[in-house]
């Protein structure tokens, strides 16, 4: 986390989180959601302009990139300054990149060792690493199949519905506190 962000923090302790305002593609592609996206929909819903506009600007998504993290109810968050900006996630919290020689990569760019694959009912396939729980880039997954089929990767099925659970990731921060009763 960087050091900005940190003295921020302890200048501006009771900061009120954000949710819905940041999503996570599949593809490791971060997205602003305004109220527009957020009332047509979840981020991984599917509908068109849900999802909100694609973030571009290089030294922002680093910075997103650098100090993302999660918490205890495994919500993954941006903490910006102050202040904790919880990610809607379209997948899984992580996006691994499969470079030819099968290094992977996390979608901020952090070296990561392979442990376990898994593939659920969709036929998308997700990599336990030594950083956490993902899913594999679309434009890699070839490369990924050819580690599976010389045996350096062993694969293992897993419901779609079971990941948040098993792995200890929520899809939607928002909707947790949705659901949260109010304390009497």
């Amino acid at each position: 986390m960087d050091d900005i962000v940190k003295q921020a923090m302890l200048k501006w302790p009771n900061v009120p989180h954000c949710y819905g305002w940041l999503g996570l593609d599949a593809r490791g592609n971060w997205y602003m959601r305004d109220d527009r996206a957020q009332s047509l929909g979840s981020f991984a819903s599917g509908i068109p302009g849900a999802k909100g506009s694609l973030l571009q600007h290089a030294k922002l998504i680093e910075f997103i990139q650098r100090n993302y993290a999660s918490d205890a109810q495994g919500q993954w968050f941006f903490q910006n300054g102050p202040q904790r900006v919880y990610v809607e996630l379209e997948a899984t919290p992580w996006v691994w990149r499969v470079a030819s020689d099968f290094h992977m990569t996390a979608h901020d760019g952090t070296g990561v060792d392979w442990q376990q694959c898994y593939t659920d009912e969709r036929g998308w396939l997700y990599c336990q690493t030594s950083l956490g729980f993902g899913l594999v880039h679309t434009q890699d997954v070839t490369t990924a199949a050819d580690a599976i089929e010389q045996g350096l990767w062993n694969v293992q099925n897993i419901l779609r519905s079971e990941l948040p659970g098993r792995f200890g990731f929520a899809i939607s921060p928002q909707g947790m506190q949705a659901t949260k009763k109010p304390v009497q």
